[in-house]
This record gives structure tokens, sequence and C-alpha cells, in this order.
């Protein structure tokens, strides 16, 4: 069968796109060593996840037959790597252009400190583990939590990539955390502040900002937004707290909106479903909806349920 098109008309049509490459604009940079590797950074998250939860992650690379040598391997390997990856973020995010030198004894410095944190960052995902399997009577034992678990996916990836973006690496930590969302369906920013003993219940479609901070013994369900009242300042709202505070032990229901830097959410406080909140609740607060008013068709006959009152959100004291 002939040709549709001529070797010519290829090469016409490449040398038309690679020219394209030439314009200065921002999506034209062609160094593909230059910059992290998003899909080596996807590789990290798996070693990470080998060493928080040491024999939950099969490796197949290596035949170690002492346990404490694999792990020393998989330690090592991971380091190497991570380390390459930080020294290529670098080069990013900053005014300043750092040397060579300098970014590879800055990487070095972080890659340490870093691990260093390993240790404590276990500590608070045993915390959170132990809050899964409280909160979720369907739970049946911390294996079931740890390897199949959407929140718990989420929650230990931000831990991880929350101790690079404290150190100010730039991109890699949102490579982290866009992962896990683009896994899990939950978008936890790498800059938002956590406590200990967090549970996403579910966990499909909840989304939690840049400078969210929330305390211990948070219970989350799937849906809610904890987010910023509006962006419209675009650039001029970056480094400002823009999303709110959640203080201990606040549980928030499925499809909650919790938005604002100055909104407060106060301790021991339930939100209900599908609530919309704007303004800073007080400690000890039941937060719901007022039922709205439901309409039925049977067989081709309109019938209303009794009328309800409908209107904002309201809350009362416990």
């Amino acid at each position: 069968m002939q040709s549709m098109i001529s070797k010519e008309e290829i090469d016409g049509i490449v040398k038309s796109i690679i020219d394209d490459y030439d314009r200065g604009r921002n999506i034209d940079k062609a160094d593909i060593y230059s910059s992290p590797d998003r899909s080596r950074v996807h590789e990290l998250i798996s070693s990470l996840f080998k060493i928080v939860y040491p024999g939950f992650f099969r490796d197949r690379s290596y035949k170690i037959y002492n346990p404490n040598n694999s792990f020393g391997v998989i330690i090592e390997d991971t380091f190497y790597h991570l380390r390459k990856q930080i020294f290529l973020a670098l080069d990013y995010g900053s005014d300043e252009e750092m040397t060579d030198d300098e970014r590879t004894k800055e990487s070095y410095r972080i890659c340490k400190s870093f691990f260093k944190r390993i240790p404590k960052i276990r500590e608070y995902i045993e915390t959170d583990l132990l809050a899964t399997l409280d909160g979720d009577p369907a739970a049946c034992s911390f294996e079931e939590i740890i390897l199949s678990y959407p929140g718990i996916m989420a929650i230990t990836t931000y831990r991880l990539a929350h101790e690079l973006y404290v150190e100010n690496v730039p991109l890699l930590p949102r490579l982290m955390t866009e992962y896990a969302h683009s896994e899990t369906g939950i978008d936890i920013h790498p800059g938002a502040t956590i406590g200990k003993y967090f549970f996403i219940d579910h966990g499909t479609g909840i989304v939690v900002g840049e400078t969210s901070v929330i305390g211990e013994n948070v219970k989350v369900y799937q849906g809610v937004t904890i987010g910023a009242l509006s962006t419209k300042g675009g650039r001029k709202l970056s480094g400002k707290k823009r999303h709110p505070t959640i203080c201990d032990n606040v549980t928030i229901y499925a499809g909650a909106s919790i938005l604002g830097g100055d909104t407060v959410i106060g301790a021991n406080t339930i939100i209900g479903g599908n609530t919309f909140i704007t303004c800073s609740i007080d400690p000890n607060t039941v937060v719901s909806m007022k039922n709205l008013e439901m309409e039925y068709r049977t067989s081709g006959n309109k019938g209303k349920s009794e009328e309800l009152i409908q209107g904002d959100s309201w809350y009362y004291v416990i």
C-alpha cells in the first residue's frame, strides 16, 4: 500500500515543531536532565514506604537474607536517589542561582536532615494508624489499613513531603503529594500543618490547603474542603494564611466546606455534612444543616413530605 505521506512531509512537520521550541516561552525548555524526574519521584515514594513500613511492601530488587542488611541497602539507595532529585530541584523557586558545588552541599544537608527525621515521621504515622483502626468499624487489622486504605497512603505521603517542604525544597514535595492525589483522590498540600492521630475516612474528594493548620485527633470524611475563601488576589496572596485552623478533637462530615484564613473551628466541635462555613465556630459546638423539603413522586401522583424550614447553616452548643 502506498504511503499517505511522504518523507519530505514528515521531515517538514518535525522541523516545524522543533523550530517552535526556540521561541523562549515557559513551555519551551528542552533539557530533560536539568529537571526533577516525576517518574523517579514516584519510585522514591515507593522506596520511602518500604522504609516507613518495613516488611509491608516487598522489594524484589535485593536478594539479601539478613533483613537488616536489606533495609540498609534500601535506605542507602533511597538516600542516593533522593539527594539527586533534591539537587535538581534546588535550581527552581529561587531568584539567586546556586553553583553546582553549592547545590551539592545543600542537597546533602537536606537529605541528611530528612533521613534523621524519619523516626519522628514514623511516630506521627503510627498515631494516624491507631486513629484509623479506632475510628473505622470496618477496619479489620493494621495490615489492611496500611496495604489498602487510601487515607493512610495520602497521609503518609503528606508527612514525608511536609518535611521536605519545611526545608524549602522546591517542586519535589508537591510532586509527591500530587502523586498521592492522583492515586487516592485526596489532595493534601505539603505545606499544611497536621497534628497526630489524623484520620481520613473514605477520603475521595478531600482538599486541604497549603496554610491549613489541623490539630490532634481530627477526623475528616469524603468530599471535605479545608480551603481558601477567595483566590482572586492571585500571587499577592502567596505566603499569607488563606486556609482555616481546625483545633483538636474536631470531626468534619462528608461534603462540608470550611473556608478562610481567619476561620477557626474550636476544639471538640462536630461539623455536619454539606455545611458551608466561612466564620469561626466556638468550641464544643455542633454545626449542621436544617432538613430541606423532600418531594416524592409515586405512580404519577405528586406528594410532598411535611414542609420544613429551609435556611443556612445553624449550630447549637453541646
